[in-house]
């Protein structure tokens, strides 16, 4: 069976290697600044846990394991190795993000507020949106990981 090509603009697939590095940048400072903000006051994203509606019960064990898995990530992406798996785990993060902000627009009588610095001056309705945005970022680092990795050869461009 032939893998499901995707017409890729030729600009885009010469400069892969800059752009893949561009994207894993962008990730690496997201979760870290993400994760150092959480760890730096966590009792207080602790609290803000506890009062969100889905996961108040691992509230503890969420304050530290998200920025634990954020860095975590966030190493993986920096590995070149590594990347891929990095890739497939930041798509993983910001799909259960997303998933999980989507829900509590839609389906909670309650919108607590779990999120700091920077992103804690956009409302839920820019979060959701812009977690879309790295969600679909991290479709896009893998496309063109494998694409890397697969060789542009084997892949007619169209």
């Amino acid at each position: 069976m032939k893998p499901i090509a995707l017409a890729i603009p030729r600009i885009i697939l010469r400069n892969r290697n800059l752009i893949l590095e561009i994207i894993c940048y962008l990730f690496i400072f997201l979760f870290l600044y993400a994760a150092f903000s959480k760890i730096m006051d966590v009792q207080k994203f602790e609290v803000q846990m506890s009062k969100s509606p889905l996961i108040s019960g691992f509230a503890p064990l969420m304050a530290w394991g998200v920025p634990i898995l954020e860095i975590i990530v966030s190493l993986l992406l920096f590995i070149p190795r590594l990347r891929i798996v990095g890739f497939y785990a930041a798509f993983s993060l910001m799909f259960a993000f997303t998933g999980y902000i989507f829900i509590i627009l839609n389906f909670s009588p309650y919108v607590p507020c779990s999120c700091g610095g920077i992103l804690s001056t956009m409302g839920w309705e820019e979060h959701l949106v812009f977690n879309i945005g790295f969600t679909l970022l991290a479709v896009f680092g893998i496309l063109l990981n494998n694409r890397r990795q697969e060789g542009a050869h084997s892949y007619s461009m169209a």
